[in-house]
């Protein structure tokens, strides 16, 4: 059985379209999770209790950890030392492999392209959560007490992802609507941007190779990443929209975070939008001897979708 906790969110959709059609028995797992044409298993959970998360995981052979928890450092810091700790426990009770989708908050401004060997040195608030919870996870499998792999992405963007992928929201939604788009901090700096149906596979790969647990791996990125005036030139030429779009700076989000939450809390991450923003995966891509999707082919994925 494979199980994926956090079954609602767009990466573990994708997750589950590919272990479905590879014809794997799925479990999908959340608050309120609903079942595919019957052709997944589901069970109700809440991953910060203990006794609910284990008995979601009972009988799985690898588990994909998933969750998506509210843009909010606050909620972060209550809820994911949980998560992760009663994931571990449960996999351990199971004797489950596990596979944990990451980002790279943890990495803070990094002089370079990230990769693999990239050292945690975070600079927020979230990134030091995650750094906490990605170093528990990894100590323990350090320990021997499980096997266990940390599937690490971009920003990311594909179809579907119109409320969570940055690029979806920045640029793809507006333009597909006509209207001006947004990119925060510098436009003329790289920002990669990981393909979700990319991940999806990539998530599937890992769990069927035992062979690549207990390290870390970053999901197919395709390189070179472009620049945001790139991203919208592109992006107005599949649409025929007007690449025209509005800078968000530091005050701007100081501002709007008086309205909006999730815009105030874009405020400590926009290092990763004013200096380069480069994701390595050539560790991932040789070792699968997979292609990452090209901007050009997934942006027209996306747009198809989000028309």
């Amino acid at each position: 059985m494979h199980t994926i906790l956090g079954a609602g969110g767009v990466i573990a959709k994708e997750l589950t379209n590919t272990l479905l059609q590879n014809g794997k028995e799925v479990k999908l797992v959340s608050r309120q999770p609903k079942a595919i044409g019957g052709r997944t298993d589901i069970a109700a959970a809440d991953l910060t209790n203990y006794e609910q998360t284990k008995a979601a995981v009972a009988g799985s052979a690898v588990v994909y950890l998933c969750a998506g928890l509210s843009y909010d450092r606050k909620v972060w810091a209550a809820s994911w030392p949980k998560i992760m700790r009663n994931t571990i426990d449960a996999c351990k009770a199971a004797n489950a492999r596990l596979i944990f989708y990451d980002n790279v908050y943890m990495y803070g401004l990094v002089n370079g392209p990230m990769t693999e060997d990239t050292p945690y040195n975070p600079i927020t608030k979230k990134g030091e959560i995650r750094a906490r919870i990605a170093t528990e996870l990894m100590d323990e499998v350090k320990a021997g007490n499980l096997r266990a792999s940390i599937a690490r992405a971009a920003d990311f963007y594909g179809p579907g992802a119109d409320t969570t992928g940055m690029l979806n929201v920045l640029l793809i939604s507006k333009f597909v609507k006509g209207k001006k788009g947004m990119w925060l901090g510098s436009d003329e700096l790289p920002h990669s941007y990981s393909y979700t149906p990319d991940s999806g596979k990539a998530m599937y790969l890992l769990g069927q190779d035992p062979a690549a647990d207990n390290q870390t791996w970053h999901m197919p990125t395709y390189n070179p990443a472009l620049t945001g005036k790139e991203y919208a030139a592109l992006i107005a030429q599949k649409t025929g929209a007007k690449p025209a779009y509005t800078k968000m700076n530091s005050f701007m989000l100081r501002l709007g975070g008086l309205f909006d939450g999730v815009v105030g809390e874009l405020q400590e991450m926009l290092y990763q939008n004013t200096n380069p923003y480069v994701f390595d995966s050539t560790k991932f891509n040789r070792h699968f001897n997979f292609q990452p999707t090209s901007y050009e082919q997934g942006i027209s994925e996306t747009i198809a979708a989000a028309k």
